[in-house]
C-alpha cells in the first residue's frame, strides 16, 4: 500500500487502519444521562454536602452565593458555613474626566467673558467601571463569582456583606 490516495478513498497512514469507516468508540444506549456521575467532572447537586434545614432562611446573597444561618449554597454544592474562608477581589477602578457639555460650555462663554468660562472646565464627573470577585473555599469545594460595578458604593456594600458573612464563618 502507499501512501498517496487512489480514486474514490480518503487518504490514510500505511501501516494503519482506515480512519473515519467505523462507529464512534462508545455509543449512548439511549435514556437520559446520569448528570452526577463521574462523568461529568463530579459534579455534585447542591444539597450532597450538608442537609438542609427546614425552612432556614437565605440571610444574604452575593451573586450566585446564597448563604443562610448554618451553610453557604452555591451552584458547586452546598457546604457548612463554619470553616469556610471568604475573599474579595477589588478589580474596579474610577476615573475622572471633563465631560463634554463643559467643554462646550467654556468654549461658547469664552467669547462673552475672557478666561472666566474656562472655569467651566474644573467640572470633573467620574465614571466606575470594572468589577468585584468574591471567592469562598470550604471542604474541597471552591466558587467564584463577579460582580460588575458601576458605582464606588456598589463595592463598599460587597465588602459589607463579606465582612457579614465571615463572621457567621468564625
Amino acid at each position: 500500500m502507499n501512501e498517496y490516495p487512489e480514486h474514490g478513498r480518503p487518504w490514510h497512514p500505511p501501516d494503519g487502519p482506515t480512519p473515519g469507516w467505523d462507529l464512534p468508540p462508545e455509543q449512548h444506549p439511549g435514556g437520559y444521562p446520569d448528570p452526577y456521575g463521574a462523568s461529568t467532572g463530579g459534579y455534585m447537586p447542591a444539597d450532597a454536602g450538608v442537609p438542609a434545614a427546614p425552612n432556614e432562611p437565605t440571610l444574604v446573597t452575593i451573586g450566585d452565593i446564597a448563604v443562610t444561618r448554618t451553610s453557604v449554597i452555591t451552584p458547586a454544592g452546598r457546604f457548612p458555613v463554619k470553616g469556610s474562608v471568604w475573599t474579595v477581589s477589588d478589580m474596579s477602578r474610577t476615573d475622572q474626566s471633563t465631560p463634554a457639555w463643559a467643554i462646550i460650555a467654556a468654549i461658547l462663554t469664552f467669547w462673552w467673558t475672557c478666561l472666566l468660562g474656562l472655569l467651566i472646565l474644573l467640572v470633573k464627573e467620574s465614571r466606575t467601571t470594572g468589577h468585584v470577585q468574591i471567592t469562598v473555599q470550604s471542604e474541597g469545594r471552591y466558587h467564584a463569582t463577579h460582580l460588575p460595578v458601576s458605582n464606588p458604593l456598589f463595592v463598599h456594600e460587597i465588602h459589607r456583606q463579606v465582612n457579614y458573612v465571615r463572621s457567621l464563618a468564625a
